[in-house]
């Protein structure tokens, strides 16, 4: 009975982390999520990773998240191939199909959670797995320093990644982006949760 209680006691700790995380990041003002993202958009611009990355993938943020728009418009304009999460809305199921330039973002219909991603009927874009990845700059709700991440519960991004870990070798890097306020000293886990490989924040 123990045993089975173990992954209760873990669901409640992350409910609960979520549950904070999300009054943080509700209270940061628009001029604070600003200047973060700004910050760390200049570190990932200068990190080795994407220095390197020939095909890389990117969030499309939310309000709550990052934001991406000029880290893709750099990767686009500096002849990257971008893929963009596009995630099915009857189970886990996300994947990375390539967005070929702004125009293309621009014409992107809006979801339900107010991001920009592809249709599910477009299937003629080209899909990641099979393009390759050299780097994926990740979302969630908190990290810890040396890469610990908790989502937002779908388990979308824990998916993917065991699924390039299987399938492309050698594996993407992996570069989750975050405000301060969003780095922990600790995340309760599960076996399948995902560690990534860098954590970039503002003082990180």
């Amino acid at each position: 009975m123990e045993a089975m209680g173990v992954p209760t006691t873990i669901q409640a700790a992350k409910a609960a982390l979520r549950k904070d995380m999300k009054a943080i990041l509700k209270s940061l003002s628009p001029e604070s999520k600003a200047e973060q993202s700004k910050i760390v958009t200049q570190r990932v611009l200068n990190h080795a990773h994407y220095v390197n990355a020939r095909n890389l993938a990117i969030y499309l943020s939310m309000n709550d998240e990052i934001n991406t728009q000029s880290l893709l418009k750099d990767a686009l304009s500096s002849g990257k191939k971008c893929f963009v999460p596009r995630y099915f809305a009857d189970g886990r199921a996300m994947d990375m199909v390539e967005l070929m330039d702004l125009d293309d973002y621009d014409r992107l219909p809006l979801t339900r959670w107010n991001i920009k991603q592809p249709h599910e009927q477009d299937t003629h874009r080209p899909d990641a797995l099979k393009s390759g990845l050299d780097l994926i700059l990740v979302p969630g709700l908190a990290f810890t320093a040396s890469g610990q991440r908790l989502g937002r519960g779908k388990g979308y991004y824990d998916t993917y990644l065991q699924k390039c870990k299987s399938i492309l070798s050698p594996g993407p890097q992996t570069l989750a982006l975050a405000f301060q306020e969003q780095i922990v000293d600790h995340i309760p886990t599960h076996d399948h949760d995902q560690s990534l490989d860098a954590v970039i924040a503002p003082n990180l």
